[in-house]
């Protein structure tokens, strides 16, 4: 008790004290602290605890304030990128241009690799693609003059020369109406071998036989396309059309479907599936398109079955429809054209087809909704069966079989097998069948309503970058390289702008049979691979994570030569993928005469994920009076 009374009172005599003399107390504290620290720094520096010291006053008082400013450049860079290569493993890239003959070079439809296949079935025409040793290592060159194509829809009816200098079709088919030469231009009147009034007209009488008007018919392919008049006139009643025809059949007949501004590919019905999933699309064409339907046991009416919807048409116009009233300007038998028919005739009955009508040179069947009843009558018609173990969206080097492809089960035999389509334009965002029915792995109707959403608003995005995307017309042939859904596509649809859509073999979900379902367009590809289609194919080309699919199956820049290769001049590129793949891609680009930048995701600087916006700079091969050793360069 006595400690704690003392306590008090000593504590508030320290108080009273410090309050009556704080300034003496502080001050003497604060001397004593600074002598002792001087002397402690005196004392190391002179036993050398501090070392360089010497060295460092040398600097400071050698070198005057002037001669800093002028030789001192301070280093903000990072240090620690990994080392440079030894100089064994370094390579400098150099990807010259080609040489003036691979103008057109299309890799997987030369023609002198052709003729080294066999000519039966037309096997030679298929794609046959170089191996890894022959694969070209230099750009495609454009011709001497080529300008760029006429905007849509102008160029429906008009191209350069320059671009695709053939005048082959112009006196092959002189009487025909598919294209003439005036002065620097081609002009395509949208005539054809079987609508001499027209392609307009012909699509008016086909208009009178199927309802093209209401929506139901929205995806349609032409085989033996000519010069694609068909799909060009059938694009102003919202019909969307991939034309194909086998390369040199006739001189560049794909290639003006191409300059045109209509969706082809190089392609032929032979011995291996069109690459085009199952029930794709609403109508298929044929105008005097020299197929045989009814050779090799009706195999390719079988093929086109399968990529026919249940309820879609087939349309047929030349031999050997009419061959009553055309059998002599044909230079054929009457027997030889009434056994074809019949043959065509009896083929369609095996599918289960029905003959809907014959008109003047026009021939219509629709395949069935469901396949209940064709299964009875395989009691009448024993050929062909139905396939059981081939996947029937499989469609890449894939051998034709003489089977039909079942149609999904259905309950009864008013329902559509795979769902009922939406009729276009609500085709375009409704819920495909193959997602909203669980066929599609993967893919939920949730995922399928979050893509188009996201696909929105990063087209959205690219359109604020990229101003060229933003202008109307600017823009007219376009490829998606991995189109996933078709968000993509989807999100343009309202431009004027078609897009074909490519779903990578190496994908890990097939979705094409989905994007087909939507009104949208597309085809199968392995970008290991070249493209069934001519140089300077598209304006613009999206490649969203492309080298990441391809890392380790391809080289990086054998894929960024084939972009070139089909990429017109002044076209553009996006593509998305991680910051390091895209510096690589960046690299590469730069020796290729592109214009390119890197920028930040649309969710901002913080994910990994960048884009790439570049453009193919102008150039062409050099004028034919000029030396060959070089290629002229246009700013």
């Amino acid at each position: 008790m006595a400690v704690m009374a003392w306590f008090p009172t000593r504590l508030s005599h320290i108080t009273t004290f410090n309050a009556k003399k704080p300034s003496l107390y502080y001050y003497t504290l604060v001397a004593i602290l600074c002598t002792t620290f001087y002397l402690i720094g005196i004392w190391k520096h002179s036993v050398g605890l501090i070392p360089n010291s010497a060295a460092a006053d040398g600097y400071l008082t050698d070198v005057p304030c002037s001669s800093l400013h002028s030789t001192i450049e301070l280093d903000f860079l990072p240090h620690h990128l990994p080392p440079d290569p030894p100089p064994a493993a370094a390579r400098v890239l150099h990807l010259p241009p080609c040489d003036l003959s691979f103008s057109e070079y299309t890799p997987c439809e030369d023609v002198k690799r052709s003729l080294k296949f066999d000519r039966g079935m037309l096997v030679y025409r298929e794609r046959h693609c170089p191996e890894k040793n022959e694969l070209l290592k230099c750009r495609v060159p454009a011709p001497y003059g080529y300008k760029v194509p006429f905007r849509w829809p102008r160029s429906r009816e008009f191209a350069w020369f320059a671009n695709v200098p053939h005048k082959e079709l112009t006196v092959e088919k002189k009487n025909q109406n598919w294209v003439k030469v005036e002065g620097e231009l081609f002009r395509f009147p949208g005539g054809g071998t079987m609508f001499p009034r027209g392609a307009d007209a012909y699509i008016d009488d086909i208009d009178e036989l199927i309802n093209l008007k209401d929506g139901s018919i929205r995806t349609a392919i032409d085989t033996g396309c000519g010069v694609a008049s068909w799909g060009a006139y059938l694009l102003s009643r919202n019909i969307l059309a991939v034309s194909f025809a086998p390369r040199d059949t006739h001189e560049a007949q794909v290639q003006f479907a191409l300059e045109r501004g209509v969706p082809a590919l190089i392609g032929v019905l032979a011995s291996i599936r069109l690459p085009y999933p199952s029930r794709a699309f609403d109508m298929a064409h044929c105008s005097r398109c020299l197929i045989p339907w009814g050779q090799y046991d009706g195999l390719y009416l079988i093929e086109v079955d399968r990529i026919l919807r249940p309820g879609g048409y087939w349309i047929l116009s030349g031999p050997p429809i009419n061959w009553e009233n055309h059998w002599k300007g044909w230079n054929r038998t009457r027997d030889n054209l009434r056994a074809e028919q019949n043959l065509i005739e009896t083929g369609a009955k095996s599918l289960c087809w029905k003959k809907l009508v014959q008109k003047d040179d026009l021939a219509i069947w629709q395949k069935p909704t469901n396949h209940i009843h064709c299964r009875a009558n395989r009691k009448v018609f024993k050929q062909p069966r139905f396939c059981q173990t081939q996947n029937p969206d499989m469609a890449w080097y894939t051998k034709l079989e003489t089977c039909l492809t079942p149609l999904p089960e259905v309950s009864n035999i008013k329902e559509i097998a795979g769902g009922q389509l939406a009729k276009w334009p609500e085709r375009l965002n409704a819920i495909p069948p193959r997602i909203s029915s669980g066929r599609l792995t993967g893919i939920t109707e949730k995922m399928f309503v979050e893509n188009t959403e996201l696909w929105k608003k990063r087209v959205e995005y690219y359109k604020r970058v990229d101003h060229q995307l933003a202008e109307t017309g600017r823009y007219r042939n376009l490829l998606d390289m991995n189109a996933h859904l078709g968000g993509f596509a989807a999100a343009l649809v309202d431009d004027p702008v078609w897009t074909m859509n490519v779903v990578p073999i190496e994908a890990e979900i097939n979705t094409l049979g989905a994007v087909y379902e939507r009104g949208l367009i597309g085809t199968y590809q392995s970008w290991c691979e070249a493209m069934s289609t001519y140089p300077r194919t598209y304006d613009f080309i999206h490649a969203d994570s492309i080298f990441s699919l391809y890392q380790d199956r391809c080289e990086m820049e054998d894929i960024l030569l084939e972009m070139d290769r089909i990429l017109r001049p002044e076209g553009s590129v996006i593509i998305r993928d991680d910051v390091d793949v895209l510096v690589k891609v960046k690299n590469i680009i730069d020796v290729m005469q592109w214009d390119g930048r890197i920028v930040d995701h649309e969710d901002g600087p913080h994910e990994r994920e960048k884009i790439l916006f570049a453009v193919k700079q102008y150039w062409t091969v050099p004028a034919p009076e000029q030396s060959q050793q070089g290629i002229k360069t246009i700013s």
